[in-house]
């Protein structure tokens, strides 16, 4: 599995890794095992194990081929290897003693026939495998539209085709069995290429096309996990997880493989907790299991006519069990103290928190119900009489110094010392505010201001 950040080169290996396709992080290759016999030395004479691991198609895929030239391979070279009719050009992930380790693993034999390797890949031998790869696209699209219009319930997920182009395998993925007879007669036809279908499993089909799972981080399906193993609502139930298949399904639709990880830490402290305690006989009633605090060993009991929940300890279980079968019934249940709120205020009063909550009051936000909406603004002038009943102005009449504001600031101009003086019987305003003006005048927009009065 190619990483997302640096993709595969020209020559096959990843165009951003300076590792030679085995990055410390393992995306490049979600089959590399770390070689822990290389360092050791062999003895004089002695020959390497005469099997190599070889990885194909981005590391999706390995097999093992036996060595039977005088070179020794080292891990990370791309080397050209028997195929169906021709030669396939893959990369060493791994030799040396530690192959014999993994064949036995996964049930390969040695004495089975296992292909052989041909050379080291040369330069013309790159230059045809990337020719090839870079047609795997354009098939699949073309392989897709092929088995809609035949109306086969299939879906192809990946195509890989063998270096040398005279080969491709399908990979696809049904929920029942597919003729595709008419199908694989149709793909020789119009790729030219031996055609070999291989049907998947949904976990499959995800480890291929990759992708981020609900936790942030790459699936691991398609970086680290090898073998799928099945996974059923069991395992949710001992971990107390809600049986909610939207949020325990991955994203091939099936159960996520993560819940099969902690399974084994929750059935090891399962044990401690007794058995047969799915119901309790007391005074009130028959109190019925809830759930399992295997954090705090505790079991939540509830009555069946009321909600609240009881935490009980292990022992005070096995003590009402005891009782239960000699016949006696305990008065109460005798619940566990849990934390108290108190309690966990003054922790967080050691820690530094404080809690702020009715300590700002927002004065300025409150509105009192008898508050004028004019109150601070000073008293307006009234204006002269005479000439038909006259609106008040908004403008407040500006104010005269006092004497001893003059003295205090500087010697006034005797020239400007009239103005800001309002004049009896006038309405002081602003010719730059059209509003300010009374409204006699507005009424009349034709007629000219008397020239013969000049304003102060």
């Amino acid at each position: 599995m190619g990483c997302g950040s640096c993709g595969t080169g020209a020559n096959g290996k990843p165009a951003g890794c300076q590792s030679n396709g085995g990055c410390s992080s393992g995306g490049c290759n979600r089959f590399n095992v770390f070689d822990w016999l290389g360092n050791i030395p062999l003895a004089d004479g002695a020959r390497p194990y005469p099997i190599v691991e070889v990885s194909f198609n981005k590391g999706s895929r390995k097999e093992y081929f036996r060595n039977n030239t005088y070179t020794i391979f080292e891990k990370g070279q791309m080397i050209a290897v028997e195929g169906v009719s021709g030669f396939d050009i893959g990369m060493v992930s791994l030799t040396g003693e530690l192959v014999k380790l993994q064949m036995k693993k996964y049930g390969v034999k040695d004495d089975s026939n296992i292909k052989r390797i041909l050379r080291l890949s040369t330069e013309e031998d790159l230059k045809i495998h990337q020719q090839n790869k870079e047609r795997e696209q354009a098939i699949m699209v073309r392989s897709r539209a092929i088995a809609r219009q035949m109306k086969l319930e299939m879906k192809i997920c990946e195509v890989e085709i063998q270096s040398d182009g005279k080969k491709a395998t399908f990979f696809y993925t049904a929920d029942a069995r597919v003729d595709f007879r008419e199908l694989i007669k149709t793909y020789a036809t119009e790729f030219k290429v031996k055609v070999e279908m291989k049907q998947i499993g949904a976990r499959q089909e995800s480890a291929k096309i990759g992708g981020i799972g609900s936790c942030g981080r790459e699936l691991c399906c398609s970086t680290w996990l090898t073998d799928f193993k099945s996974v059923n609502t069991t395992a949710a139930r001992y971990q107390n997880l809600s049986i909610n298949q939207a949020k325990l399904s991955g994203q091939c639709g099936r159960l996520k493989c993560c819940l099969n990880f902690e399974l084994d830490t929750y059935m090891d402290a399962l044990r401690n907790f007794p058995e047969g305690a799915e119901t309790l006989e007391t005074a009130k009633g028959n109190a019925y299991l809830q759930k399992k605090d295997i954090f705090k060993n505790l079991m939540w009991y509830s009555f069946r006519d009321s909600n609240k929940q009881y935490p009980l300890s292990i022992a005070r279980v096995k003590e009402i069990q005891k009782l239960n079968k000699e016949g006696k019934k305990p008065e109460e249940l005798q619940p566990e103290e849990l934390e108290s709120t108190s309690h966990k205020s003054t922790i967080k009063a050691e820690m530094g928190f404080v809690n702020d909550v009715g300590q700002i009051s927002l004065r300025a936000l409150e509105k009192s119900p008898g508050k004028k909406k004019h109150k601070n603004k000073p008293d307006r002038p009234q204006p002269s009489g005479g000439g038909g009943q006259q609106k008040k102005t908004t403008v407040p009449a500006p104010q005269a110094k006092s004497s001893e504001q003059r003295q205090a600031s500087h010697k006034p101009n005797p020239q400007q010392e009239g103005k800001g003086k309002p004049t009896p019987g006038r309405t002081p305003h602003n010719n730059n505010n059209p509003k300010s003006t009374p409204q006699r005048r507005n009424n009349r927009p034709n007629q000219q201001p008397n020239k013969g009065t000049k304003p102060e």
